[in-house]
């Protein structure tokens, strides 16, 4: 998941923009109407396949504007709103019954129901669709569902889950029409819009659901193009041919129309513990004091950007507020080189360093920092860009056979708000984006995430805490702030979750062009 941080206009930005402008000119031929919000991503969904929507190129347009889940959590508080469930309670350790909205049908006319809801819930888990919801919010856990009644709806799991309908928040719920064999490409929900028309490689246009259950959103319908440099997202709003344009870096000539964000994002480099020499803990250990993670942040990320200290930012459950970043120590990184050199560990072997293009902005800058920093220790560190398709095949497991030892730039971005889906993805031995672990630190993980209050908040923070320590897989950088560009004509306040899901029905048009 990828979002953007900001810094004041550089020098020469003016003639950048001048050139993206030309570029930017689409000839789509579409008129500039107050009736349609016009958006620019950096690529194409995928898919609208709503069990992918945890991606932020699938998330960013489904969610909650096509397809809806039963809780919704409010990332300014934190809450659980009430969305296609109205109330939830808790009846055993292991048991959470949840009461649906009545009267609301999908968009195809179809009533939505407990038995809807269930269909959503299996489809997600336990179908042949290979959701990547499952693997990012469940894990391998199933959930058990039993439809009471239209309106009722029972879920139950193996063991006791305190925060269950967090993660239910992440299953969107679809008619029990829908495939359970293949992802589908323009989903039916119950949100307020409704996929109108996909050109491929074009645009994407979605349109008002007049069957929507709730107030109706100000925009009749809502337009999807994507262009791959920022400039050109910028520049698409500054000329007029956008409302707003999402992932703007510094450099990209927004002027004006920028707005900066706090999002939920943390890049690191994630090195793989059990490829030579980095299987030595004190490779590692050099790899993490050789970063200056202070000059990247204040540098290359501007504005609001902190060098970071643990995997998930301030507002999350877990986040150790204790902790300090690793500082920058280039004489002790040698010192435990020569320590690791002497005992007979090979550190001529090649290192890759790689980095996903386009994965925040001066992507490139930040990863060629990285590699000189690395070069001075004496390291042979070689960088490789990767597109998006590619850095999957380095960042999931399973990881590519022989791969040799690289370091792979990662960002995390936390949607839910609990450290439980970091830690089950990038800390446990065999999380989906782990590169390895501790048995006895998997049993301390799966401990904290068993409790509840502050007592989940205290463990989980300690977990943090003793990472480094214990598995020291990661050199964490930066927790990062984001930016779109956003017209004059359009009301809208991004928040923490823009990156990963931007709700059409909390955009207006400004009373000028109202």
């Amino acid at each position: 998941m990828t979002h953007h941080l900001v810094r004041p206009l550089a020098a020469g930005s003016a003639v950048l923009l001048l050139g993206a402008c030309s570029v930017a000119n689409s000839g789509s031929g579409s008129p500039a109407s107050p009736d349609t919000v016009r958006i620019v991503l950096p690529q194409e969904p995928p898919t609208l396949e709503p069990c992918d929507a945890s991606l932020t190129s699938t998330g960013v347009v489904v969610r909650s504007n096509i397809t809806e889940p039963l809780v919704e959590r409010d990332p300014a508080t934190g809450d659980l709103l009430p969305l296609l469930a109205t109330a939830w309670e808790q009846s055993s350790p292991t048991t959470w019954t949840f009461h649906l909205r009545p009267g609301v049908t999908f968009s195809d006319g179809t009533p939505f129901d407990a038995q809807a809801a269930a269909f959503s819930i299996q489809r997600t888990l336990d179908s042949d669709v290979s959701c990547d919801v499952e693997g990012y919010v469940f894990g391998d856990v199933d959930l058990g569902t039993e439809v009471v009644d239209p309106q009722t709806l029972v879920v139950t799991t193996p063991e006791p889950d305190p925060i269950l309908p967090l993660r239910v928040s992440f299953i969107e719920v679809v008619p029990t029409s829908t495939s359970t064999d293949a992802k589908v490409r323009e989903p039916v929900g119950t949100g307020p819009f409704r996929v109108e028309r996909w050109d491929a490689g074009q645009r994407l246009l979605l349109t008002r659901n007049d069957t929507y259950w709730g107030q109706a959103p100000a925009y009749a319908a809502a337009e999807y193009e994507w262009r791959t440099e920022g400039s050109v997202r910028a520049a698409m709003v500054v000329g007029g041919e956008a409302e707003i344009a999402t992932s703007i870096g510094p450099e990209d000539g927004a002027g004006a129309t920028e707005v900066d964000y706090r999002n939920n994002e943390t890049t690191a480099i994630r090195m793989q513990v059990g490829e030579p020499p980095l299987d030595d803990p004190r490779v590692r250990r050099a790899i993490n004091l050789a970063v200056d993670r202070t000059s990247l942040a204040q540098i290359l990320f501007g504005n609001g950007a902190e060098p970071a200290a643990q995997l998930v930012p301030e507002g999350i459950v877990g986040f150790n507020p204790d902790l300090e970043p690793v500082p920058y120590d280039p004489a002790q990184a040698q010192q435990l080189l020569d320590e690791a050199r002497a005992d007979g560990v090979d550190l001529d072997v090649p290192i890759r360093l790689i980095g996903r293009t386009g994965q925040f902005p001066m992507i490139d800058e930040a990863v060629q920092v990285v590699q000189q920093q690395l070069a001075d220790l004496g390291l042979d560190v070689s960088i490789r860009m990767v597109d998006t398709v590619q850095s999957v095949e380095f960042q999931q497991r399973p990881f590519p056979n022989d791969p040799g030892p690289y370091l792979l730039v990662i960002q995390h971005g936390n949607q839910a708000g609990d450290a439980a889906f970091s830690m089950d993805q990038y800390l446990l031995s065999e999380g989906q984006q782990s590169s390895g672990g501790d048995p006895a630190f998997d049993e301390r993980i799966r401990a904290a995430e068993a409790l509840s209050g502050q007592e989940r908040q205290d463990a989980l923070a300690q977990v943090f805490a003793d990472e480094p320590d214990t598995v020291g897989q990661y050199a964490y950088i930066a927790h990062m702030t984001g930016a779109i560009a956003r017209s004059d004509r359009v009301d809208y306040e991004p928040n923490s979750a823009t990156g990963d899901e931007m709700h059409l029905a909390a955009m207006e048009p400004t009373p000028e062009v109202s």
